[in-house]
């Protein structure tokens, strides 16, 4: 098995963007097709073997984060040169510092919350390249660390703005070295909407913000104001995130009503997560309270528990985590009912 390129931008997006013709997004257009050749790129030289972690595995207590950050200086050569190490001051550099945080925030919420011991649950290292490529309209988790461009200026902004695009890719390494989901069809959208879910969680925990509180939006802040728009996606209402003369409407369906059937995007990953998305966020707003308590607690037993198929279709996930919350709480509890009801409400079958 390979590991998967997981990046946070959709390639339906960029493809839009590249399309572009207009003198005022240029600069936009030219870096879209750069990263939609890059991914490319990336894809077709894919030779890395997923690493050998049993599914479930459990972790020693976790210790402290280890953090290192690298500059690329423009290039899309990996590393870079390191920048700042764990302990050390801020640089100044507002990408450095944001992806040192961002690092060290979302270590916390897996210590702290789930009791594990860094994104693999052994310790592992968190490593960062920030000023990858010229304009580089993307961030991604390559199967070994985190890689963010600084946007194109006129669309995006540089993509360490985002505490919830950061927790996002690292979670695309909890899942790797969980469940390691296939990244196609299904499964891919789950293994999607698991980042999704836990990079709200770790933007929430970071703001100590109920369910009630939190936005719910997937990458707030990384458009520009010449967007009309206000994130990559949202949780709370898939397909509401932007709408735009550049970017179109967002297309993400919000139950299986509106499922999309294609072969673009792996079978549609960065679109039907929409649909799990919103499960997720039904079951937080119907409990009350912090989202990362037990909403997160199933979710993350459910992705851990070394039960999931890794070619786990919704209805799999779906009844996994109406299981998972049973044994936490009981088949009679409250938390049951809002996960069953939740799944019922996207209409994703149990």
């Amino acid at each position: 098995m390979h590991v998967p390129f997981c990046s946070i931008i959709p390639p339906y997006l960029l493809r839009r963007l590249a399309r572009q013709d207009a003198p005022e997004f240029s600069a936009a257009a030219r870096a879209a097709k750069e990263a939609l050749g890059h991914v490319r790129s990336v894809h077709a030289a894919r030779t890395q073997a997923a690493p050998d972690v049993p599914a479930g595995v459990r972790q020693a207590k976790p210790g402290p984060s280890n953090r290192s950050v690298f500059d690329a200086g423009g290039s899309e050569v990996l590393p870079g040169k390191l920048v700042r190490k764990e302990g050390e001051s801020a640089t100044g550099d507002p990408a450095t510092d944001e992806a040192y945080d961002g690092l060290g925030h979302t270590h916390r919420l897996y210590a702290d919350v789930f009791g594990r011991n860094s994104i693999d649950g052994r310790g592992l290292p968190l490593n960062a390249t920030v000023h990858f490529g010229k304009l580089y309209d993307n961030a991604f988790w390559d199967g070994t660390q985190m890689v963010f461009g600084d946007g194109d200026g006129e669309v995006f902004e540089r993509f360490t703005r985002s505490i919830s695009v950061i927790g996002h890719e690292l979670a695309h390494g909890v899942t790797q070295y969980s469940a390691a989901l296939v990244y196609r069809n299904q499964a891919g959208a789950i293994n999607e909407s698991m980042s999704d879910v836990f990079g709200a969680l770790v933007e929430q925990y970071v703001k100590n913000q109920s369910a009630a509180e939190a936005s719910w939006l997937i990458g707030e802040g990384l458009f520009t104001p010449q967007v009309e728009g206000r994130a990559l996606r949202s949780m709370k209402a898939p397909g509401t995130a932007y709408d735009d003369d550049v970017l179109g409407k967002d297309p993400q369906p919000d139950s299986m009503d509106s499922y999309v059937r294609t072969s673009a995007d792996n079978g549609g990953v960065h679109i039907n997560s929409g649909i799990p998305n919103r499960a997720f966020y039904l079951v937080a707003e119907k409990l009350g309270g912090n989202a990362w308590d037990s909403p997160g607690r199933i979710w993350y037993e459910t992705l851990t528990g070394g039960d999931l198929p890794t070619g786990a279709t919704f209805t799999v996930f779906a009844r996994a985590t109406a299981a998972t919350a049973a044994e936490l709480f009981g088949s009679d509890s409250k938390e049951h009912d809002a996960v069953r009801n939740a799944w019922e409400t996207v209409k994703v079958k149990l």
